[in-house]
């Protein structure tokens, strides 16, 4: 008799909860300082999700670590669906083959929606005088272990783009980490390095004013801000993808009916035509999927960089 009032109160409940959500503000946490693409994006979504819910949404900065101590904190907040984090690949699917960190990207959290994905683009000195990833690649076997790429940290998108450039092509490139995104670009604009794997938006003025040449890009598709630029797989290795993506995760052990709110709401921001307006500016592609999409594809990401990892011998600095 008790297990069956329990029953019935947990299904008056469930509607109840769904409907009261949100009732209060709703903290987005973020792995990265103010001003970075990650907090960028977080802003964007979250101003049209609080004008859709009639609640503040808070966008808080935990910066570190490559964005996993954000991860770690939501993954220890209350699961009630005020606390979320907006976590990228480096998080969720690079860095815990990397760190011995506290949460389980697979188990330690509940997908919400993926938020935004983007490519990555290859640029050359203009110096090198090439125009195309294979004559990029020749040059890498012609002279092993000196071409070299800056990325804006170990571990990234733009690294783990660049390990599997290399592995596919059985060539050596030489990566040279820097502290963010920005330092990366002076250092390659100061010629320090050969080659640089960055976010279109951040390089696309140098290469229209040809102080960078761009060669590849890094996503299953041509990115919108570059249309000219072929990708890394239309130049012989096909299937190539290695993408910059930011998702929604809740705590693990929050109500599937919140999980259903958040979704539905996170969703309908990102098809917002004012959000994807901005989030264009960015460079990035809206990307608003369910809940199981998310979880399949985080365990795929985790799988695919969990072996180029091993197989390349990464390790976090």
């Amino acid at each position: 008799m008790r297990f069956f009032v329990a029953l019935l109160g947990l299904a008056v409940c469930a509607p109840a909860l769904s409907q009261s959500f949100p009732n209060k503000p709703i903290t987005t946490v973020v792995g990265f300082e103010p001003g970075g693409g990650t907090d960028t994006v977080a802003r964007i979504i979250g101003k049209t999700l609080g004008e859709q819910t009639g609640q503040q949404v808070v966008v808080e900065n935990k910066s570190g670590a490559g964005g996993t101590i954000a991860v770690d904190y939501v993954s220890r907040s209350a699961p009630d669906g005020y606390t979320i984090v907006l976590a990228n690949v480096g998080a969720m699917a690079a860095n815990p083959h990397m760190m011995n960190l506290q949460y389980n990207p697979l188990t330690d959290l509940a997908p919400v929606t993926m938020a935004t994905v983007f490519a990555n683009v290859l640029v050359v000195q203009p110096a090198l005088k090439i125009k195309s990833l294979k004559e990029y690649l020749d040059l890498a076997r012609k002279d092993p272990d000196k071409i070299t790429y800056a990325s804006s940290g170990v571990g990234g998108a733009a690294h783990l783009a660049g390990e599997l450039l290399a592995l596919q092509a059985k060539v050596k490139l030489v990566h040279v980490p820097y502290k963010g995104g920005g330092p990366a670009a002076k250092g390659f604009l100061g010629k320090e390095v050969d080659s640089f794997i960055a976010t279109p938006v951040s390089v696309h003025k140098q290469v229209e004013a040809g102080r960078a040449v761009a060669i590849a890009t890094t996503g299953p598709k041509r990115a919108a801000l570059m249309p000219n630029v072929p990708t890394v797989a239309e130049q012989g290795f096909p299937g190539f993808e290695a993408l910059n993506w930011y998702a929604y995760y809740a705590p693990k052990g929050t109500p599937k009916e919140i999980i259903d709110v958040l979704n539905r709401e996170i969703v309908k921001a990102l098809k917002d035509k004012s959000t994807i307006g901005l989030l264009d500016k960015q460079g990035v592609e809206a990307e608003p999927g369910t809940p199981e999409a998310l979880a399949q594809y985080t365990k795929r990401e985790y799988e695919t960089w969990g072996k180029v990892i091993k197989d390349v011998g990464i390790k976090a600095q």
